[in-house]
C-alpha cells in the first residue's frame, strides 16, 4: 500500500511546532517523545533538513547502553558546529536518549555550561520510553524544557496518508511503518511481533529498568492484548498467569508497559482519587494492532466474528481517548456499578463526558448511562456505534472536541 502523501496534516503541524521552537527558542530543551514507530526521527529529521542551522544528529538506539562519554562527545562535535555557524547557530539531535546512562545529569550539566558560556546550540532530545525519558526530565531538567509528543496515528492520520478505511484501521491500527504490508497480513503480522512488540520489550524496558520476572511481563503485556476491553483484577491475573508473584508487581508491570506506550490499565472512575487507585484494572491496548496480532484471526475472521469484532471497536474507541490521555489532555477511567457500566469516562478539568459503545455485543455487557448521569451528572454522555455517533465519525475527531461539545 502507497502513502497518498509524505505525512498527515497532523505531523505537518507538529513539524511546523517543532521548527518555530527551534529557531525561536534558544533557552529550552525540545523533547520530542512517543511510542516506537510513531514517526519521531522521521519528523526531527525533516526538520534539520528544511532548516537553516547546521546539525547534527545521531541515535543512542544500540543494543547496549550508552554512557556520558559517548554523548559529551557528540556535544562537542555539535559545539563545533554552533562555533562555526555565527548567529545562525547549530542543532544537536540526540535520538532514544534515555538509552545513555544518567544521561539526565549529563545533559544538565553540558547544558548549563553552554548557556553560561552564550554557546548557540539548541538540543532536541528523543525518545521511545515516555515514562522513562519523564522521569529523567523531572528529577534534572526541570524548568529547562518543553515537550512534543506524537502519539500513535489517528484513524484520520491512517486514512489520509494511506487511505485506509475504518475496518482496516480497526485490525491494523495506527503504525505507519506497517502500512506497506497490510495487502501480507501474515507478514505484517511478524514485522509487528519482532521490529515493534520485541524491540520495545527487550530494548525499552528489559533494557532500561529493572525486571525481576521478564517471562512473567511478556505474559501479562499478553494476557493484556487479548482481554482489552475488559476489566480484570489483579487476583484474577494472578491466577492466570504462572509464577505471577504478588499483585504489586504486575501493576509495577502494567505501569512499565504503559510507560512504553503499549498497554494501560484503566482506573475506575468513583470521584475519589483513593477509591480509584484500588480498582481493578480495565486493560486497553493503545494501539489495536497489538490487540489483534496476539489474536490469531485473519482480517476476515474478526471482522465476521460479532464478539471479536465488538470487542476491537470498544478497544479502538479506547485507544483513541488513552492516546489524548497519555499527552496530557484528559485523564480515562471506566465506571462500574453492581451490573450496570459505563464503557469510559473523560475527565478534563471541570468537564466530564461518559461514553457507552455499542459494538455488537450482548446486551448484558451495555453499560449504564442513566445511572451514571444520575450518580455524577456529566456535562456530555455519548454513546458511539450502532443508532449513535459513528464510530469512523468518532475516531475522525480529535477528543478535545468532543469534550468541548
Amino acid at each position: 500500500m502507497e502513502s497518498k502523501s509524505s505525512y498527515p496534516d497532523f505531523t505537518r503541524q507538529q513539524a511546523a511546532t517543532l521548527a518555530s521552537r527551534l529557531r525561536e527558542t534558544r533557552h529550552l530543551i525540545q523533547v520530542v517523545a512517543g511510542a516506537r514507530q510513531v514517526g519521531k526521527t522521521t519528523l526531527v529529521r525533516q526538520v534539520l533538513e528544511r532548516g537553516d542551522q547546521l546539525r547534527l544528529y545521531v541515535s543512542a538506539d544500540e543494543p547496549t547502553l550508552r554512557d556520558a562519554t559517548w554523548l559529551r562527545t557528540q556535544w562537542d562535535a555539535a559545539r563545533d558546529l554552533a562555533v562555526q555557524s555565527g548567529d545562525v547557530g547549530a542543532v544537536l539531535a540526540v535520538d532514544e536518549i534515555q538509552k545513555v546512562q544518567n544521561w539526565s545529569e549529563t545533559v544538565k550539566r553540558l547544558w548549563d555550561e553552554d548557556t553560561g558560556n552564550g554557546v548557540n546550540l539548541r538540543l532536541v532530545v528523543l525518545g521511545s520510553a515516555p515514562l522513562l525519558l519523564q522521569n529523567g526530565l523531572t528529577e534534572s531538567l526541570a524548568g529547562r524544557f518543553e515537550q512534543l509528543w506524537l502519539p500513535h496515528w489517528s484513524f484520520s492520520e491512517m486514512r489520509d496518508a494511506f487511505g485506509l478505511n475504518v475496518e482496516q484501521y480497526l485490525y491494523f491500527g495506527g503504525y505507519p511503518g506497517a502500512a506497506p504490508l497490510l495487502d501480507d497480513p501474515d507478514r505484517w503480522r511478524r514485522y509487528i511481533l519482532d521490529a515493534l512488540v520485541e524491540t520495545t520489550i527487550a530494548r525499552d524496558v528489559l533494557l532500561l529498568t529493572r525486571v525481576d520476572k521478564p517471562a512473567l511481563l511478556r505474559r501479562l503485556f499478553e494476557l493484556g492484548c487479548r482481554y482489552s476491553g475488559q476489566i480484570l483484577s489483579y487476583n484474577k491475573m494472578v491466577g492466570q498467569l504462572q509464577d505471577a508473584g504478588n499483585t504489586t508487581t504486575l501493576a509495577h508491570y502494567l505501569d512499565l508497559l504503559a510507560g512504553v506506550g503499549m498497554l494501560r490499565g484503566l482506573p475506575k472512575y468513583a470521584g475519589e482519587a483513593v477509591r480509584r487507585r484500588g480498582s481493578s484494572p480495565k486493560f486497553q491496548v493503545l494501539n489495536t494492532a497489538l490487540m489483534t496480532v496476539q489474536s490469531g484471526l485473519s482480517p476476515t475472521e474478526a471482522r465476521n466474528d460479532r464478539e471479536y469484532r465488538g470487542r476491537l471497536v470498544e478497544s479502538a474507541v479506547g485507544a483513541h481517548l488513552a492516546n489524548a490521555a497519555t499527552a496530557g489532555e484528559c485523564e480515562v477511567f471506566y465506571w462500574r456499578d453492581r451490573n450496570r457500566e459505563v464503557d469510559f469516562v473523560v475527565r478534563s478539568g471541570a468537564r466530564l463526558m461518559a461514553i457507552e459503545v455499542k459494538s455488537g455485543r450482548a446486551a448484558g455487557a451495555m453499560p449504564g448511562l442513566a445511572a451514571f448521569d444520575e450518580a455524577f451528572a456529566p456535562q456530555r454522555t455519548l454513546v458511539v456505534g450502532g443508532d449513535g455517533v459513528p464510530v469512523d465519525v468518532f475516531l475522525a475527531r480529535p477528543v478535545g472536541e468532543w469534550m468541548a461539545g
